[in-house]
């Protein structure tokens, strides 16, 4: 028997970074991914709403017989995880804030942490508890920086209003007596921004992005089971809105084109 592919959720195109990171280390795996564009954000969304749509998402991609399931976004996966992972305890479940909390426990010099991400994320603690878990005594510092996730979709990685943003959110900390060593992009948005951001922080500043970790862990966990095929895997994308933006906005976040004809539009 084939294995199903591996399905990847998040509430628009952000989770496309993680997307592209999972592909890299897994090519010959299978993959559906859909964004919830509809509902979009889920970063300024209460708890229970997020664990209500990411269960809807999860269970449309129940229905394609996915074998694995990955949580693409952070305020999802530090609100419904758990949720999710007791509905479906067949499934591997992974989400991306765990593994990149790990990374920058591990990888972080001093334990002088920062996590930037969406109001949601940073209001719900998910990345303070996970990192003081894995790290007793870290200094953790967090920040919403929700004008990033705009920039982002506008594709306005390099211009001077998202430089003006960037050192709006981060000038005090950079420019403080006690600097962070390592700073989090807590939000899969970010990472299309982090030329900028390293160009504002410098090259001593440690940027950790989830994208890459998670791909690994769920690498890892799906060792056993092999590669779907032999050769490329396949990737299917679905939205709950606007086909057109969804391609164009996602192939900045993807990496490649993406058709408008090769999104499907489903109804959650």
């Amino acid at each position: 028997m084939i294995p199903g592919p591996i399905g990847v959720f998040d509430s628009g195109v952000g989770g496309l970074t993680v997307l592209r990171a999972l592909r890299s280390h897994m090519p010959q795996a299978d993959f559906v991914y859909l964004g919830d564009t509809a509902r979009l954000p889920y970063g300024t969304k209460s708890p229970d709403t997020v664990r209500r749509y990411a269960l809807q998402a999860a269970e449309a991609l129940r229905s394609r017989h996915v074998r694995a399931l990955v949580v693409a976004c952070n305020t999802a996966s530090g609100f419904a995880l758990d949720a999710l992972s007791e509905h479906w305890p067949d499934v591997p479940v992974v989400g991306v804030v765990e593994p990149g909390a790990a990374a920058v426990c591990r990888r972080s010099p001093t334990g002088n942490i920062a996590v930037i991400g969406t109001e949601s994320t940073i209001r719900g603690g998910a990345y303070q508890a996970a990192i003081a878990r894995l790290r007793p005594g870290a200094k953790v510092r967090v920040r919403a920086c929700s004008v990033f996730v705009a920039l982002a979709e506008e594709g306005w990685f390099d211009t001077p209003a998202a430089a003006a943003v960037a050192q709006a959110y981060l000038d005090d900390w950079l420019q403080g007596e006690d600097p962070p060593d390592s700073l989090v992009l807590g939000c899969t948005h970010f990472p299309v921004l982090s030329d900028l951001i390293r160009r504002i922080a410098g090259d001593e500043l440690l940027l950790v992005d989830s994208a890459s970790t998670t791909a690994e862990v769920l690498a890892e966990r799906l060792a056993p089971a092999g590669a779907s095929h032999a050769g490329a895997g396949s990737l299917r994308f679905l939205a709950t809105d606007g086909a057109e933006r969804f391609a164009r906005v996602g192939s900045r976040f993807l990496g490649q084109s993406i058709d408008p004809a090769d999104v499907e539009i489903v109804d959650l």
